[in-house]
């Protein structure tokens, strides 16, 4: 299968490392342009440049804003009025006593986690339907139908993204538009690393420490290790083609078999 994104113009949120920066990879490498997104100037400029080496001839637009405020979204439209391809991949996520969770912290992964995607989905739908194609995307988690009790206000969060996307799924019905969750399982990034460290032994080399973690709080995992990035993008980069045109309203899992169901 060749999946060509030729003219489409694509953004990933939180693109500059982990699954978006992979992600991002991805469809630049099936040929859309892609807006690369992060709060820090001189980040986005790296990773703009970390892209063009693995992107050779890619079209990149770096996208400096925090779209998890009001402020932050309208700065992306004006670095990109038209998007095709939108995917919420922007996301915060740490381990915490469930009974300590503050209101203020609650209030946060909502914001980040879920709002921030519903904003700029409101954004940009309206223009996908009127030019009868386009895809929205969020990355959702297994935490969000196998809640982690070290972890439920992020597993809420990823909950919620399973309702928005089926919701503006069948408010796009009939559009050419697809609306889809990702549910991504147990995935191997810098953050990812922090947070396995935040459960097992610190000492233990991360060969170690990843297998520890999988054993002992992921034992459910048939891939039995953690997924990497690019897996996630390799599905994320279909779900963005025309060959994917019949999937919408959909919680497709990349989760290594994490999930315990035959449904999602």
């Amino acid at each position: 299968m060749r999946i060509d994104l030729k003219g489409r113009t694509a953004l990933v949120t939180g693109s500059t490392q982990g699954i978006g920066a992979a992600i991002a990879t991805g469809l630049a490498r099936a040929g859309a342009r892609v807006g690369v997104n992060g709060r820090s100037a001189g980040r986005v400029e790296e990773a703009v440049a970390e892209l063009a080496a693995r992107a050779p001839g890619a079209e990149l637009v770096p996208v400096v804003a925090d779209v998890a405020s009001e402020e932050g979204a309208r700065s992306v439209a004006e670095a990109l009025p038209e998007v095709d391809i939108l995917v919420n991949n922007l996301g915060v996520f740490g381990s915490a006593e469930p009974l300590e969770i503050s209101d203020d912290e609650w209030r946060r992964y909502f914001e980040v986690n879920v709002l921030a995607g519903v904003r700029l989905t409101r954004m940009f739908l309206p223009g996908m339907m009127e030019r009868g194609w386009g895809r929205v995307q969020y990355i959702a988690s297994d935490s969000a139908v196998v809640v982690p009790a070290e972890m439920i206000h992020y597993g809420m969060s990823k909950t919620a993204l399973l309702s928005v996307s089926r919701g503006f799924a069948k408010r796009a019905a009939g559009t050419g538009v697809t609306v889809n969750s990702v549910l991504a399982g147990p995935t191997h990034t810098g953050g990812v690393e922090d947070f396995v460290y935040e459960l097992v032994d610190r000492d233990l080399p991360w060969d170690e420490a990843q297998k520890a973690f999988m054993r002992e709080h992921r034992p459910q995992s048939l891939l039995q290790r953690l997924i990497e990035p690019e897996e996630i993008a390799n599905m994320v980069v279909y779900l963005s083609s025309d060959q994917a045109s019949a999937t919408t309203g959909g919680a497709v899992r990349v989760d290594g078999g994490y999930v315990d169901s035959i449904l999602p």
